[in-house]
């Protein structure tokens, strides 16, 4: 295959004209909408400007059910991840095959029409495990699919109005045809691709630099500022880190821009859809690496992938997806001679001194905020990644209390409350299930949905608390897993996330009933009462167990204290 003159034509986007798309927005004002979700704004962004060609809209159920089994369109097109619209099922009942809806994003902008050809329930599992390689809930895209995409998919064509509203990095972002267009003008005709999703550490530039030297070709550094993976290092960090060492590369020869692309951390799968998409840009080459995309450890903790799935995948459809592969090769440092190099191409390994700071190794060192060498990453990079994650005793938390109602998770909290406040240093909020309900959720009832709403309200508010630098301590009975999970995904992003399970027995919560409502519950007065007639989902991994029967709260209290001070978020 020759990658050597690419096709840098514009690429077809799903545009309509100025006019017409004043004239649409008219009219599309009266159908029916649906506000779409941060993911789906990511998805219909790359539907529009091409970057997902030769998808014309979200995926008919034909289309969907081709690529979850063999990774082809229904017309036999390669295309490995499926870009479907889902929705509620109350949403879906209101649609018909034919009807037009209008997609609008969060603030209620209408950005494109879509025509609904197909309406369809999906397996979910299935796709689970042909797409992700297993059903399995410790993988964010299976654990997505399952908890928080709606029960019902919608496909059909895709009639573009106007792109999502991006206010920051705007010199960065750009479309396959703007991209397409800069290759043109400067006379680029072999372009190597570097999809990232972290910051760029000197390993990463030796690697760029080995990368378009074998290649023969210019870098385009491209990464990703969508969705990434739950605890990444945010995108605006991410990006100062990246302009900070641009003029580290040859700016004759590199450029950067920014994709906004919702990743789904599918392994083999997504390195695969990175190369189509990269291609859709304009590029003739793309850098896979080990563990392209991997999501890190399953249920049994065991990698997902195997470090080498996706380079093989790849290479057996690289002649169709019409982009060559760039190896990765895992870069350590020898001392002796002061460079990077590849791990498995040093000979004289029993002889020199390999250095290596994994991602968890450095993530330990900002929380501690311990020394970072020079020989590892630039000191631009770790000033942004500072600025970002200061020590964890300067950051913002969040202690998550669970447990059944009675078992001490207020009075512990309490407890807890006072104790941090007499330590001073950071402003706490106790958010106690009951207060929340009556200050902000007076009008919901107790039905799954309404207390899972309840919950995420309360992770909503934690996530600011613990953005902006405070202590936000949690007390509701949060009896499901997956909701208490996505509370942690939330604050994680921001700060650590505590999870104390009070792990009271039933039997003893029942003995103190101090509100009579077990005893309401047991004669079927409540319905859905947590314990009785609906279930408590205990943790499998919290922070801390503690249990109340037969200890003191000021025992509990300090138990909880103490593992604040060992995780560091405290000082001792």
């Amino acid at each position: 295959m020759s990658t050597a003159s690419p096709n840098l034509a514009p690429i077809q986007e799903l545009y309509v004209s100025y006019d017409s798309a004043q004239k649409l927005r008219h009219e599309a004002a009266a159908l029916p909408s649906w506000d779409l979700t941060p993911r789906q704004v990511c998805d219909l962004e790359l539907l529009m400007n091409g970057g997902f060609a030769p998808l014309k809209g979200f995926m008919s159920e034909a289309d969907y059910d081709g690529v979850v089994a063999d990774m082809r369109l229904a017309d036999g097109t390669l295309w490995p991840m499926p870009i479907t619209l889902d929705v509620s099922e109350a949403f879906a009942g209101e649609i018909a095959e034919g009807q037009d809806i209008a997609l609008r994003d969060a603030e209620g902008v209408i950005l494109a029409i879509l025509s609904v050809t197909d309406r369809w329930t999906p397996d979910k599992a299935r796709e689970a495990e042909m797409v992700y390689g297993a059903d399995d809930l410790a993988h964010p895209a299976v654990n997505y699919l399952h908890h928080q995409a709606g029960p019902v998919y919608l496909g059909g064509a895709i009639t573009g109005i106007q792109p999502p509203v991006h206010y920051d990095f705007r010199a960065r972002r750009d479309t396959p045809n703007e991209l397409r267009a800069y290759f043109r003008k400067l006379g680029w005709r072999r372009i190597v691709a570097f999809q990232t999703r972290n910051p760029l550490h000197r390993a990463h530039q030796e690697l760029t630099f080995r990368a378009a030297r074998e290649a023969q070709a210019n870098l385009l550094i491209h990464p990703v500022v969508g969705m990434t993976k739950p605890g990444d290092v945010d995108h605006f960090t991410r990006v100062r880190c990246y302009e900070a060492v641009l003029d580290k590369y040859q700016p004759s020869t590199t450029t950067m821009s920014l994709l906004n692309l919702a990743m789904r951390m599918a392994g083999p799968r997504e390195a695969v859809w990175h190369g189509i998409i990269r291609r859709n840009h304009g590029c003739t080459h793309m850098i896979v690496g080990r563990d392209h995309a991997g999501p890190g450890k399953n249920s049994a903790g065991e990698d997902f992938y195997g470090p080498y799935d996706a380079q093989d995948l790849f290479r057996q459809h690289q002649d169709e997806i019409g982009l060559e592969m760039v190896d990765f090769k895992h870069m350590v440092y020898v001392q002796e001679r002061a460079q990077y190099e590849p791990a498995d191409e040093i000979v004289d390994k029993d002889d020199v001194t390999i250095l290596n700071i994994s991602g968890t190794e450095l993530r330990r060192r900002l929380r501690e905020g311990l020394e970072i060498p020079e020989w590892f990453s630039f000191p631009e990079v770790v000033r942004e990644l500072r600025r970002t994650s200061p020590p964890r005793s300067q950051q913002g938390f969040t202690v998550f209390f669970t447990g059944l109602s009675g078992s001490g998770k207020s009075t512990i909290a309490n407890a807890i409350m006072v104790k941090l406040m007499e330590m001073g240093g950071r402003p706490v909020t106790l958010l106690d299930g009951d207060v929340v309900r009556k200050n902000l959720s007076s009008e919901l009832g107790f039905s799954k949905e309404h207390r899972d709403l309840n919950i995420r309200r309360i992770g909503y508010v934690a996530s600011e608390i613990t953005k902006n630098g405070g202590i936000a301590i949690c007390a509701p009975i949060a009896p499901y897993t997956a909701t208490r999970r996505a509370v942690r995904e939330d604050i994680e992003a921001f700060g650590a996330f505590v999870e104390v399970h009070v792990a009271t027995s039933l039997e003893e919560c029942e003995r103190r009933d101090r509100k009579g409502l077990y005893k309401l519950a047991r004669e079927g007065k409540i319905k859905e009462f947590t314990g009785i007639s609906d279930p408590y989902e205990a943790p499998v991994a919290a922070e801390l167990v503690v249990d109340t029967e037969g200890f003191e709260v000021d025992n509990c209290a300090q138990q909880v204290l103490l593992k604040l001070e060992g995780m560091g978020l405290i000082a001792g």
